[in-house]
Protein backbone atom coordinates (compact mmCIF):
# COMPACT_ATOMS: atom_id res chain seq x y z
CA UNK A 1 0.00 0.00 0.00
CA UNK A 2 1.02 3.47 -0.82
CA UNK A 3 -0.21 5.75 1.36
CA UNK A 4 0.53 9.12 0.33
CA UNK A 5 -0.07 7.92 -3.40
CA UNK A 6 -3.53 6.20 -2.28
CA UNK A 7 -4.49 9.64 -0.42
CA UNK A 8 -3.41 12.00 -2.80
CA UNK A 9 -5.77 10.10 -6.06
CA UNK A 10 -8.68 9.96 -3.11
CA UNK A 11 -8.56 13.68 -2.53
CA UNK A 12 -8.39 14.77 -6.46
CA UNK A 13 -10.98 12.29 -7.47
CA UNK A 14 -13.16 13.58 -4.77
CA UNK A 15 -12.13 17.13 -6.48
CA UNK A 16 -10.35 18.26 -3.31
CA UNK A 17 -6.95 18.63 -4.62
CA UNK A 18 -3.68 17.32 -3.47
CA UNK A 19 -3.27 17.04 0.61
CA UNK A 20 0.25 19.13 1.93
CA UNK A 21 2.12 17.36 4.46
CA UNK A 22 3.81 19.76 7.01
CA UNK A 23 6.26 18.56 9.33
CA UNK A 24 7.83 19.18 12.18
CA UNK A 25 11.47 17.51 13.88
CA UNK A 26 11.67 17.69 17.46
CA UNK A 27 14.91 16.49 19.92
CA UNK A 28 18.37 16.09 19.45
CA UNK A 29 19.58 14.37 16.06
CA UNK A 30 19.92 10.99 17.90
CA UNK A 31 16.38 10.56 19.27
CA UNK A 32 14.67 13.28 16.69
CA UNK A 33 10.75 12.42 16.42
CA UNK A 34 8.95 13.91 13.63
CA UNK A 35 5.43 15.40 13.67
CA UNK A 36 3.33 15.63 10.40
CA UNK A 37 -0.15 17.37 9.87
CA UNK A 38 -1.83 16.42 6.62
CA UNK A 39 -3.55 19.47 4.93
CA UNK A 40 -6.55 19.45 2.24
CA UNK A 41 -9.08 22.00 2.03
CA UNK A 42 -7.73 24.46 4.66
CA UNK A 43 -8.56 21.63 7.13
CA UNK A 44 -6.30 18.92 9.27
CA UNK A 45 -7.02 15.73 7.92
CA UNK A 46 -5.12 13.70 10.33
CA UNK A 47 -1.57 14.16 11.91
CA UNK A 48 1.17 11.43 13.19
CA UNK A 49 4.52 10.99 14.48
CA UNK A 50 7.53 8.80 13.45
CA UNK A 51 10.85 7.98 14.02
CA UNK A 52 11.92 9.17 10.21
CA UNK A 53 9.69 11.98 8.46
CA UNK A 54 8.74 9.64 5.63
CA UNK A 55 7.00 7.48 8.61
CA UNK A 56 5.46 10.28 10.06
CA UNK A 57 3.89 11.01 6.40
CA UNK A 58 2.97 7.56 5.64
CA UNK A 59 1.18 6.96 9.30
CA UNK A 60 -0.25 10.35 8.56
CA UNK A 61 -1.90 9.58 5.40
CA UNK A 62 -2.90 6.22 6.62
CA UNK A 63 -4.90 8.23 8.95
CA UNK A 64 -6.45 10.54 7.10
CA UNK A 65 -7.45 7.73 4.38
CA UNK A 66 -9.26 5.87 7.56
CA UNK A 67 -10.88 9.33 8.49
CA UNK A 68 -12.16 9.61 4.85
CA UNK A 69 -13.64 5.61 5.13
CA UNK A 70 -15.61 7.01 8.09
CA UNK A 71 -13.28 4.60 10.58
CA UNK A 72 -11.96 7.52 12.38
CA UNK A 73 -14.23 10.60 13.77
CA UNK A 74 -11.98 13.50 14.00
CA UNK A 75 -11.21 14.44 10.72
CA UNK A 76 -13.94 17.24 9.70
CA UNK A 77 -13.14 16.86 5.72
CA UNK A 78 -14.19 12.97 5.74
CA UNK A 79 -17.71 14.16 6.26
CA UNK A 80 -17.56 16.20 3.14
CA UNK A 81 -16.47 13.54 1.35
CA UNK A 82 -18.85 10.70 2.66
CA UNK A 83 -21.36 13.95 2.01
CA UNK A 84 -20.77 13.42 -1.43
CA UNK A 85 -22.72 10.17 -1.85
CA UNK A 86 -20.51 9.34 -4.37
CA UNK A 87 -17.12 7.26 -4.62
CA UNK A 88 -15.24 7.10 -8.00
CA UNK A 89 -13.17 4.09 -8.71
CA UNK A 90 -9.08 4.88 -8.30
CA UNK A 91 -7.87 4.33 -11.77
CA UNK A 92 -3.89 5.18 -10.60
CA UNK A 93 -2.94 5.52 -14.74
CA UNK A 94 -6.03 7.74 -15.69
CA UNK A 95 -5.59 9.92 -12.92
CA UNK A 96 -2.02 10.56 -13.81
CA UNK A 97 -3.19 10.87 -17.65
CA UNK A 98 -5.86 13.55 -16.54
CA UNK A 99 -3.24 15.35 -14.50
CA UNK A 100 -1.15 15.60 -17.50
CA UNK A 101 -3.71 16.99 -19.64
CA UNK A 102 -4.72 19.59 -17.00
CA UNK A 103 -1.45 21.02 -17.08
CA UNK A 104 -1.32 20.62 -20.66
CA UNK A 105 -4.32 22.67 -21.04
CA UNK A 106 -3.67 25.41 -18.27
CA UNK A 107 -3.75 28.50 -18.72
CA UNK A 108 -0.21 30.41 -17.99
CA UNK A 109 -1.95 32.34 -15.06
CA UNK A 110 -3.49 29.18 -13.51
CA UNK A 111 -3.20 28.43 -9.95
CA UNK A 112 -1.96 24.98 -8.46
CA UNK A 113 -5.37 24.79 -7.27
CA UNK A 114 -7.41 25.28 -10.95
CA UNK A 115 -5.17 22.14 -12.69
CA UNK A 116 -6.01 19.96 -9.21
CA UNK A 117 -9.58 21.23 -9.95
CA UNK A 118 -9.23 20.39 -13.82
CA UNK A 119 -7.54 17.07 -13.43
CA UNK A 120 -9.92 16.00 -11.03
CA UNK A 121 -12.81 17.13 -13.62
CA UNK A 122 -11.22 15.48 -16.12
CA UNK A 123 -10.74 12.10 -14.43
CA UNK A 124 -14.65 12.10 -13.77
CA UNK A 125 -15.73 12.99 -16.96
CA UNK A 126 -13.25 10.27 -18.79
CA UNK A 127 -14.30 7.68 -16.55
CA UNK A 128 -18.24 8.89 -16.85
CA UNK A 129 -17.83 8.29 -20.49
CA UNK A 130 -15.74 4.64 -20.01
CA UNK A 131 -19.11 3.82 -17.90
CA UNK A 132 -17.38 3.47 -15.04
CA UNK A 133 -18.68 6.27 -12.64
CA UNK A 134 -19.41 6.54 -9.39
CA UNK A 135 -20.81 3.66 -6.84
CA UNK A 136 -23.36 4.69 -4.44
CA UNK A 137 -22.10 5.36 -0.41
Amino acid sequence: MNAKGDLIARLVSLGLGAPTFEAEAHGPAHERTFHVKVWAGGQVLASAEGRTKKDAERLAAELALRGLDGETAPAPLAAAAQSEAQVWPIYAQVLAEAVEAAMEFAREDATLDDVRRDAGRFYRELLSDLGHGPDEA
